[in-house]
């Protein structure tokens, strides 16, 4: 590959864009592994553009480069970008942007000449994942202690995500040849039925080692990457690649690592990753920070590495907050007044009010609900702030996390309630009465053949009514054969559940919902089937508290049963009405990582909250600053008025000492002169001037983050927002 030496400079020369001082050093890099540590908003994307256009100005042919992503959202943000910095269609259109899975299922069918069927939604695998099961059974049950399979929906969610885990940090991969199951499971820290079923179902999905019949997420990179390491020859059949770069580098897991390995070992490869390493947030995955910190230079000790610390997505004050909550360098040079807000709460109720209050005052301000996101820690935190906004008529959707209305937990108590006031037809979505039935069966723990259930969810969308007869229906035995591992566990906690049925039967239905409710729970056993049947303490605690709102709420409203069951249903008619984008998003901050919000609220700042207890102090961190670091004019921070019980994370921020920094950096920053291409006149106009500059014909430089004019255009009206 042509590059450049210190003293050239750029030929690739962006569109609506001067690269800063640092941009333009990885743009003109020529170690052979670059690393580039950024920080939030701080255009790595957009840089890692500039490099690719930077070498196809250097006549690279643009199928000699190699852009990886760990996304689809995140492959299509980088191709947008390299339009968008000037590379022309063309030619963008011929680089390869692929994600990890894409790029290896590609190789992977390369060496096998063979199309293999790739599974992208988990639906997809719950077939094989209980023939997994299934065999598992046959082989062990009986002759291995302590084993537990379940096929409800819960527990097949929990074992492929046991999988993907696997995959991802290639401890499938692990020496445990001469092992014994208990020890090689202990070591995985896996329980040993899910690391049973784990070996059936690969098994079946490699065809007993003849090659892959069928992938589901994380399968492409994790065959790949041992065929890698296995000392295959397949590296030699990769592309000739001579540029590579990653995006989101702190994504980066062992299965990928050992896919990025081979690929800059090849001699004439050149190599450009970014990475945030205060954005791990996926160790489930197998993300850490150990990679930026030491695997690259282990493996490389030549590398070189860049900063970018100047964020383009907020002004100052929230950059030196971040400065100060990482104790890291973060620079904002935007003439742009982000603000930090605060408000306190005594308990959950009125927390979710100054949730509404604050998406009120934006809206006020004259801004649009769909700039506003509510992120919240966990999903149980978001019942009050739901009910809050449906209660002051403010729409908001919950991609891709479900409404509470709609989650297995409260589903459970829902379907309770239908066959007891024996009015399930007024769920009216055929596909909640069908989440409903599942729900029943996880929470219950009983077992069907996947015949016999689909066949009464096709009956329970016709007929909702039939709902109670879930519980007469008998599992599809043959003569003679003695109770099979799926009775074991559930027996108690069916019984429970058709006795907790038969007394709800005779209650009242004017009795006190909270009452009721709370009886209801403790009958079926609620808390201890969560712990049973969800392998992670956090996920059942999660369960627990997500029950602890709902009676909560109950109790606030002083309902009747059957009033509070007519209030639930007009309360989902609410939420499932058709509405546009611009509503209000309520996102678990784990979700929010590579987006960006005008306004950022965060609630339940409170200790046992955020940070969680049960979760390391460093991966809370994480979380909060990538929750932090996605608004660009407001964020509200909301924690408990009693200021012993706040998160610690606000005193983190040092706002006092920050701020003041920041006001010094706002003002030189509002001074400064804007240095643009020649053909633009940039402008001063902040957030709050948007509509203004925009109704005089200003546009917007997605890239700068700043309005502009073009050159020729009468400066007259925007003399305002002109440097003096």
């Amino acid at each position: 590959m042509n590059q450049p030496n210190p003293s050239n400079t750029p030929r690739f020369t962006p569109q609506g864009l001067i690269p800063t001082a640092e941009q333009t050093a990885i743009q003109l890099a020529q170690n052979k592994v670059v690393l580039v540590d950024a920080n939030a908003g701080a255009a790595k994307t957009t840089t890692l553009a500039l490099r690719i256009g930077e070498a196809l100005a250097r006549k690279l042919a643009p199928e000699q480069i190699l852009a990886l992503t760990f996304t689809p959202e995140a492959r299509e943000v980088l191709r947008r970008r390299l339009q968008e910095v000037g590379v022309p269609s063309a030619l963008a259109e011929r680089v390869a942007v692929l994600s990890f899975e894409d790029f290896a299922a590609w190789m992977m069918d390369l060496a096998d000449n063979d199309d293999v069927r790739q599974c992208r939604d988990l639906r997809a695998l719950k077939e094989p994942a209980l023939r997994a099961i299934d065999r598992t059974a046959d082989r062990y049950a009986g002759s291995v202690d302590g084993l537990e399979l379940h096929t409800h929906s819960v527990a097949l969610s929990q074992f492929l995500e046991v999988q993907q885990s696997l995959k991802a940090t290639m401890a499938l991969d692990s020496d445990v040849e001469f092992m014994g199951h208990e020890e090689a499971a202990e070591q995985l820290g896996i329980p040993l039925s899910d690391y049973l079923a784990t070996l059936e179902y690969e098994a079946m999905r490699l065809d007993g080692g003849a090659g892959a019949v069928f992938r589901g997420p994380f399968d492409a990179s994790y065959d790949l990457a041992c065929n890698l390491h296995e000392g295959a020859r397949l590296a030699e059949q990769f592309p000739d690649y001579r540029l590579v770069l990653c995006d989101e580098l702190h994504d980066l897991n062992e299965a990928s690592f050992r896919i990025l390995e081979a690929l800059i070992d090849r001699p004439q490869a050149f190599f450009v990753g970014a990475g945030d390493k205060d954005q791990v947030i996926h160790a489930k995955l197998g993300a850490s920070d150990e990679y930026l910190k030491r695997r690259f230079s282990e493996r490389f000790p030549k590398l070189a590495r860049y900063p970018l610390t100047q964020t383009w997505r907020h002004g100052p004050h929230l950059a030196y907050a971040m400065a100060e909550f990482k104790q890291k360098r973060v620079e904002s040079a935007l003439p742009l007044r982000t603000e930090i807000l605060h408000a306190h709460y005594a308990d959950a109720a009125e927390c979710a009010q100054r949730v509404v209050a604050a998406v009120r005052q934006w809206k006020a301000d004259g801004n649009a609900y769909d700039g506003c996101a509510i992120l919240i820690r966990d999903r149980h935190q978001s019942m009050a702030i739901e009910n809050a906004l449906i209660e002051a008529d403010i729409d908001y959707r919950t991609p891709p996390m479900a409404g509470y209305l709609q989650r297995d937990e409260i589903l459970f108590l829902r379907g309770l309630l239908g066959i007891a006031l024996k009015d399930f037809s007024a769920v009216k979505s055929e596909q909640v009465r069908v989440a409903v039935v599942e729900a029943l069966v996880a929470f219950s723990e009983m077992k069907f053949s996947i015949h016999s259930m689909d066949n009464f969810k096709q009956q329970i969308m016709k007929s909702p009514d039939l709902l109670g007869e879930l519980f007469m229906i008998e599992d599809e035995r043959r003569d003679g054969v003695e109770p099979d591992y799926r009775d074991v566990a559930s027996a108690g906690t069916k019984r429970a559940v058709i006795a907790a049925l038969a007394w709800l039967s005779t209650v009242d239905p004017t009795a006190p919902a909270a009452a009721v409710l709370t009886e209801l729970c403790e009958r079926v056993q609620l808390a201890a089937t969560a712990r049973r049947i969800f392998v992670r303490a956090y996920d059942a605690s999660v369960i627990t508290k997500s029950i602890a709102s709902l009676l909560a709420a109950a109790a606030a409203s002083g309902q009747s049963l059957r009033e509070f069951w007519n209030a639930v249903n007009a309360r989902e008619a609410f939420i499932r009405r058709k509405r546009d984008r611009k509503s209000v998003l309520i996102e678990c901050a784990g979700n929010a990582k590579g987006k960006e919000f005008e306004h950022v609220i965060l609630p339940f700042l409170e200790e046992g909250e955020f940070p969680h207890p049960s979760k390391p102090r460093r991966e809370e961190e994480n979380l909060f600053y990538v929750a932090a670091t996605r608004a660009r004019a407001r964020l509200t921070l909301l924690a408990p008025s009693d200021a012993a019980t706040r998160s610690s994370f606000i005193a983190q921020m040092r706002l006092p000492k920050s701020s003041a920094a920041a006001e010094t950096a706002l003002e030189r920053n509002q001074r400064a002169p804007v240095a643009t291409p020649p053909t633009r006149c940039y402008l001063t106009a902040g957030f709050q001037d948007k509509d203004h500059v925009k109704a005089l014909g200003a546009k917007f430089d997605i890239a700068r983050r700043a309005w502009y004019v073009e050159s020729g255009t009468d400066l007259t009206p925007f003399l305002a927002w002109m440097k003096k």
